[in-house]
């Protein structure tokens, strides 16, 4: 089977002109590979509206549209793609959406030389929810075609139409614009590897302050999750300590409650997302970055429950720990979630506090030694300390023949990133071209690591649309645009971005990848390789990934 190409026909040219009763001034309409950011002033560019997907996965699709004067209340609609040769065989949008431009004010401190544009300037990211959107003169604006693509589709190519309509001038017009689906014959029901964003659950803006608990609250993070395992999240940050309910006994001692716990492991595990549990953190930092660990606790004072930060060496964490660890993992046992649940003790140790560290691993190992200890990491001196490690991808890249010994020794290796590293690392900051968050995945099938954790679904600034690069510890340090969050806040639940959706479909290609290389190692080496050159260096020509994807798909395809 060759690539497909469209026929002449149909390939979108500059030039188009919506088509309405009084001839409104040309309008451009042209098709983007949607690992390209389109810009306000992006121009036309000869291009297919084309996918090739396997079977369960998604489907995106980029159609951009510029008009030289005002337009407004522009629409998209997509009727379903009908098979060739096979009228009742159909494909439907799941929905056609305008992407949202934002104002990145300030930008990555230690930028890549691929950067898309020197900040302050608009980036094209979160997909809104607007039904129509007004488009102002001689700005191009990008419309996102998503399509869920069944695990039973039958196989071949799928033909369908985008239709607009808007007033341009305050007329009104119409256009349409060609589409096409190649489902290929593989399927890709669950994915392989582990992946984790860090979610907040404290506010959902649009809603305003909802009471942890309440019916309004559940269904509120159930909309979350779902929207966590729709873009192939398996794995969820939910801490026992923060939603355990700790109260005085009959005895005098603390009496331990985990149903908010449970309520929220349930709620992740109905929406598809769980997957594995990670037990959220019980220690943290006294004060600044180079500071010492402490733990927290809660004890009985007064004959009240109060919450404490104590030494991890000490009468008072032992005593804790000595009730709460067991109490977990007896809690753990009867609901099954024993052998999917993973604890963290404490975010990010370095050179500098490992001794505090490791008394927080050493109560684990005395009162719940079936629990596995999984962190991100800027030390590769915690040995016997963690068995899930997650350095952050340049400590990875540095210190990878250690990290490989561990996997050998029978620890798991993750990796993350985060507000760094930045230069020419993989990340998903919204500056970077759109591919490279694709590639993250990439990067874990090459080398090996299983898994991929970021701490930023959601933790939102005070205006998500607007303030996207935020200062931290009085500005002296820079959370780049895109990597608080990747997603913004609806009126009813997250809005995607197009970075959470290249990085839904990188999850794909890793497994897309691992099932070639049960068949073929040397070819899946091959492909993989033709783009990470190396944990920093890449080839991120959209053109040559979608050549390179195509050939996964076909010698997948073969019998």
């Amino acid at each position: 089977m060759t690539r497909l190409l469209l026929p002449a026909a149909l390939v979108v040219l500059s030039g188009m002109s919506f088509a309405g009763a009084d001839e409104p001034p040309k309008t451009q309409i042209w098709a983007v590979d949607p690992l390209v950011k389109v810009f306000p002033d992006s121009m036309p560019v000869a291009g297919e509206a084309v996918a090739e997907v396997a079977r369960g996965e998604h489907a995106s699709l980029q159609v951009v549209v510029r008009c030289p004067v005002q337009m407004t209340e522009l629409k998209a609609t997509v009727e379903p793609l009908v098979l060739e040769g096979m009228a009742g065989k159909t494909l439907a949008a799941r929905s056609v959406r305008f992407v949202g431009y934002v104002p990145v004010e300030a930008g990555i401190p230690k930028p890549p030389r691929d950067r898309l544009r020197v900040p302050p300037a608009y980036f094209p990211d979160p997909l809104l929810e607007d039904a129509a959107v007004n488009v102002t003169p001689g700005c191009a604006q990008a419309i996102w075609i998503t399509i869920p693509i069944p695990l039973q589709a039958e196989p071949g190519l799928y033909r369908g139409q985008l239709q607009l309509s808007a007033k341009a001038d305050n007329k009104p017009a119409t256009a349409s614009l060609p589409l096409a689906v190649r489902v290929y014959p593989v399927q890709v029901d669950r994915t392989r590897l582990w992946v984790t964003n860090w979610f907040q659950t404290g506010r959902f803006p649009g809603k305003g302050e909802m009471k942890q608990g309440s019916e309004a609250y559940w269904d509120m993070l159930r909309r979350y999750a779902r929207n966590m395992a729709d873009h192939r999240q398996n794995v969820a940050l939910i801490s026992p300590l923060s939603l355990a309910e700790f109260k005085v006994g009959d005895d005098g001692e603390l009496d331990i409650d985990f149903a908010r716990f449970d309520k929220c492991v349930g709620i992740f595990t109905q929406e598809g997302v769980i997957g594995r549990i990670e037990g959220g953190h019980i220690g943290g930092r006294v004060q600044g970055w180079e500071s010492q660990f402490v733990v927290n606790i809660r004890r009985i004072k007064d004959g009240k429950v109060e919450e404490a930060s104590v030494a991890p060496v000490g009468p008072e964490a032992d005593a804790f720990y000595s009730r709460f660890f067991p109490a977990l993992v007896k809690h753990l046992k009867e609901k099954g979630w024993l052998d999917i649940y993973m604890q963290h003790l404490a975010d990010e140790p370095i050179d500098m506090n490992i001794d505090t560290y490791r008394p927080m691993s050493d109560l684990v190992r005395k009162y719940a030694p079936e629990l596995r200890v999984i962190e991100a990491c800027h030390t590769k001196d915690l040995t016997g300390a963690i068995q899930v490690w997650v350095p952050q991808i340049n400590f990875l890249h540095d210190d990878f023949a250690h990290y490989r010994q561990r996997q050998q020794a029978g620890d798991e290796l993750w990796f993350y990133t985060c507000m760094f590293p930045q230069e020419e690392y993989a990340n998903r900051f919204i500056e970077q071209p759109l591919i490279k968050t694709r590639l993250l995945h990439w990067i874990n099938y090459r080398y090996g690591v299983t898994g991929y954790l970021h701490w930023g679904y959601n933790f939102w600034s005070d205006d998500a649309f607007r303030k996207l690069a935020v200062g931290v510890e009085g500005d002296a340090l820079l959370l780049p645009a895109g990597d608080s969050w990747i997603v913004y806040p609806g009126k009813d639940g997250p809005l995607d971005s197009i970075r959470f959706e290249a990085m839904r479909d990188g999850i794909v290609d890793h497994e897309l990848l691992s099932r070639l290389a049960e068949r073929d190692p040397a070819a899946a080496r091959r492909l993989v390789e033709k783009h990470v050159l190396d944990f920093n260096r890449y080839d991120a020509d959209p053109a040559v990934f979608r050549a390179s994807r195509h050939e996964l798909l076909e010698l997948l395809s073969k019998p």
